[in-house]
């Protein structure tokens, strides 16, 4: 009995470390949280005052005409590591409206300084209530938005090549088709 005792902590990390290996093998359950509640929605209301000042951005700037919304902060290192394919879509002439997330507005502004500025507009959210609203799980998180305002696509951390290739763009086609 004593034996079995001394090898409860062993099996108890065991147990932790194989839950572990299995939510990571299958995407992590940051990749489902509330998915199927948004898609199709449309996208909560918003009212952001714009990093470059002037005019709030409100979604009446995109209306008609789908555009993503890019969530990311410029301490967020995968956001910086997606930015190159943010980058390459804003230069194809996709809109998106870039909404920092819990950051200062002179980081915001040094981020994309240095990396290059692929927003249609920045929208602050200092608090991150905007991101309670569209159910952000954490930092980058895009989501995708068509021409009726409704939600068609999120996608949870960072835009990768596969990503880019498998979802983003077949998605935005779809849009752009009207489907």
């Amino acid at each position: 009995m004593k034996r079995l005792l001394a090898l409860a902590p062993l099996l108890v990390f065991l147990a932790i470390v194989a839950v572990g290996g299995v939510v990571l093998m299958n995407g992590g359950a940051r990749q489902d949280f509330g998915k199927a509640g948004l898609i199709g929605r449309p996208v909560p209301a918003y009212q952001f005052e714009r990093l470059e000042g002037g005019p709030v951005v409100t979604p009446a700037a995109f209306a008609g005409r789908p555009y993503m919304i890019n969530v990311f902060a410029s301490w967020c290192a995968p956001c910086r590591l997606e930015h190159p394919n943010l980058m390459t879509l804003a230069e194809e002439g996709v809109p998106i409206l870039g909404i920092a997330y819990k950051d200062k507005p002179t980081a915001t502004a040094a981020m994309l300084a240095e990396l290059g500025h692929p927003f249609a507009a920045v929208g602050l959210d200092p608090d991150g209530r905007y991101g309670l609203d569209i159910g952000v799980t954490g930092v980058p998180e895009t989501f995708l938005v068509d021409g009726q305002g409704r939600i068609r696509l999120i996608q949870r951390g960072p835009i990768d090549d596969v990503a880019l290739e498998k979802k983003i763009r077949p998605m935005l086609k779809a849009m752009d088709e009207g489907r």
